[in-house]
């Protein structure tokens, strides 16, 4: 912790980094081994808010794979580096634990902390249930832009995946192999249970009308249990996710859930496959604001403006 109340980190090493914000934890993105069936991959929780509520969930009994924020990829060339069962077309999810792949953890390249911003830029492999390595990422998290009076946190998720193969990669979904608006890939973030049923929120519209469509952010908004009170939650692309040059032009689509759990994440292969050739970086930026209480539009609408990418 520093003296000033500012940022730091700690390295519980081989396990986690703990992200800290004066005798707040802000995140702790975790990065040790885990189950097989749950497709090993680090992850960033719990999430707090500045006042100390935890915003994210961790191996609920409905899906024990889903761990707070997560980059996952739950159809990649046959393999499910997303956990549990697999969605195949006509049949329905199935048990595929030959399907089963992982991200690993292969090292820091930064973990630095200040006063007002701290980052984390992590090297992992991509690997397919034998282990072979199919993509390498480099993924840079930034803990920026803290607000005491308003009441909120920023956090910028970068990621740039390499196709490794001699092949094409090809990203999909639980949509893409014939599942209706089960388009979920990418970042995903789940929320705590008590957060089910909440308000969510897009520019031009709210609730589950706003599955399978396209905005440059959505927010949702949940009541905590054992704490009075409310947080929101709200994910944003960057402009250029939607015009990426290196594998043309393929938008995000929303992928929200309030019922019967909460759920976000701004898929990148919801209706169609993102196919990455050898060689190739597929590249992300993904913006999440963690505020105290039950935002509305405007103050969101305001919030993202006055952070540029």
């Amino acid at each position: 912790m520093t003296a000033d109340g500012g940022l730091s980190l700690v390295h519980r090493v081989g396990e986690r980094v703990d992200v800290e914000y004066g005798p707040t934890p802000l995140l702790s993105l975790v990065y040790r081994p885990e189950a097989a069936w749950e497709a090993p991959k680090p992850y960033l929780h719990p999430l707090r808010t500045l006042a100390g509520g935890v915003v994210t969930g961790y191996r609920p009994s409905d899906h024990r794979w889903h761990k707070g924020l997560q980059l996952t990829a739950s159809h990649l060339s046959g393999q499910n580096l997303w956990g549990g069962r697999c969605y195949v077309r006509g049949k329905g999810y199935q048990p595929h634990p030959e399907r089963l792949g992982s991200m690993t953890h292969e090292g820091f390249e930064e973990l630095t902390g200040g006063r007002t911003r701290a980052a984390l830029t992590e090297r992992l492999v991509w690997r397919n249930h034998s282990g072979d390595a199919w993509a390498e990422e480099e993924r840079r998290i930034i803990v920026h832009d803290i607000d005491p009076l308003s009441g909120h946190w920023v956090l910028t998720w970068s990621s740039a995946v390499v196709n490794c193969r001699d092949e094409p990669l090809r990203f999909g979904s639980p949509t893409t192999e014939g599942r209706e608006l089960a388009g979920y890939t990418g970042l995903f973030w789940r929320g705590p249970r008590s957060f089910r049923d909440g308000q969510v929120l897009g520019p031009h519209g709210e609730g589950q009308q706003l599955m399978g469509t396209q905005a440059p952010w959505l927010a949702y908004c949940g009541e905590f249990d054992e704490r009075d009170g409310h947080a929101t939650v709200v994910i944003a692309h960057a402009p250029e996710n939607d015009h990426a040059a290196e594998h043309g032009n393929h938008p995000a689509h929303w992928f929200v859930r309030s019922d019967p759990f909460a759920a976000v994440a701004p898929s990148w292969a919801f209706f169609d496959e993102l196919v990455l050739p050898p060689g190739e970086a597929l590249v992300r930026r993904w913006r999440v604001i963690v505020a105290d209480g039950a935002w509305d539009r405007e103050r969101i609408t305001d919030c993202l403006a006055g952070i540029p990418w």
